[in-house]
């Protein structure tokens, strides 16, 4: 046996349950704001239940589940010691994967694993995540913060969550429902979202960047730009979808590998969109990183958003009224490209293709003219 003086307890081996106690204490009115009727249990429980009646009047439901995490866009708020919106950047990568199928996200829960628990921290984090929820219209119904002294450092975290959503089969978005004719309707990006910031990280420190930099082309610090929490379009897309005039019939969610990886995963064999990159002005903070790391577009355009964070694939005479319907709904939106038939496109000399990808059904991309920057 040792001969040490002092026992070993839980709380010298870096772990304090008390301080749990007291992060959930701190959060848990956050966390109620999302539960309706449907959650059961409240918080604190080992497991969250939720009600499924209102499933009983779907023909045929299909559910929906997304997994997800933040990305090392984690160390921008560690480094700035601000935690109240990563959650925003957790829901919007996790729950509006669900939606790209039409699903109406209905329940989330969260995982938090950190080197220390400081209550305030951790409450600020899952404060973050059910704000988000309440604007996806879903509900927190649990969650787990584990310690893990040794692992990561006092002030290190990582945060992750799993979504479940719900679908009329007969309802369901996608490449089956994808024509030749069909217009792609870009929704704009709040910012970098949450994907490509180990670049972006990259050339901030090669360029010797500080987070409090006042950059004159964002009109903010650095770090105020790039923790610009992601766009949840959850229920704007829902309500898009929703909407028998805007004929949507597939969304794709623009997130790591950018537009064309993306937008090819939502293209059925035989079909090709193409997408006019001078349709859009490319936010600022795109052109900076590119300029202040020599990033060539190539690289940027297969990292990044560039500014448009989902795309709404719809019919032909539906642009308009997507395209007033997103006004409505205070979303930006501009028509962004077309969907073809590949023989058809196989004789148009006049389109420069810059660079092409092929999606998992099938589909291709093409990406035309020069992006426009201010």
């Amino acid at each position: 046996m040792s001969d040490q003086a002092a026992p070993v307890t839980y709380a010298s081996a870096g772990v304090d349950t008390h301080a749990g106690d007291k992060a959930v204490e701190l959060m848990k009115d956050a966390v109620r704001a999302t539960h309706g009727p449907q959650v059961l249990g409240g918080v604190g429980g080992f497991a969250g239940l939720y009600d499924a009646s209102a499933l009983l009047t779907y023909r045929k439901p299909l559910l929906a589940t997304s997994t997800d995490g933040v990305g090392t866009k984690v160390a921008i708020a560690q480094a700035m010691d601000v935690h109240h919106t990563i959650g925003y950047d957790l829901v919007g990568m996790v729950i509006d994967d669900i939606v790209v199928v039409g699903a109406k996200p209905l329940f989330m829960t969260d995982y938090i694993a950190c080197g220390k628990v400081v209550p305030e921290r951790i409450a600020d984090i899952v404060r973050g995540i059910a704000g988000a929820c309440e604007v996806a219209g879903a509900a927190l119904v649990g969650g787990e913060t584990a310690e893990h002294p040794g692992l990561l450092e006092p002030d290190e975290y990582d945060v992750a969550g799993a979504a479940t959503g719900v679908v009329e089969a007969d309802a369901l978005l996608g490449p089956e429902r994808v024509r030749a004719g069909d217009v792609l309707i870009a929704l704009g990006a709040s910012g970098l979202h949450s994907n490509g910031y180990s670049l972006v990280r990259r050339v901030i420190s090669l360029a010797g960047w500080e987070l409090d930099r006042d950059v004159p082309e964002f009109g903010r610090t650095l770090g105020a730009e790039l923790l610009e929490p992601t766009r949840v379009y959850a229920a704007d897309c829902l309500a898009l979808a929703a909407d028998p005039g805007a004929g949507v019939h597939a969304f794709t969610h623009v997130t790591g590998g950018g537009l064309a990886a993306n937008l090819a995963r939502v293209l059925p064999e035989g079909l090709v969109a193409t997408v006019d990159r001078s349709s859009w002005v490319v936010p600022p903070v795109f052109d900076v990183v590119r300029r202040l790391g020599s990033v060539p577009w190539t690289d940027l355009q297969n990292t990044l958003n560039l500014g448009v964070g989902m795309v709404a694939v719809v019919e032909a005479n539906g642009v308009d009224a997507a395209l007033a319907r997103c006004r409505e709904l205070g979303l930006p939106a501009w028509e962004l490209g077309t969907i073809a038939a590949a023989e058809d496109l196989a004789a148009d000399v006049s389109a420069e293709v810059i660079s092409g990808t092929k999606g998992v059904h099938g589909g291709g991309v093409r990406l035309v003219n020069d992006y426009r920057t201010s």
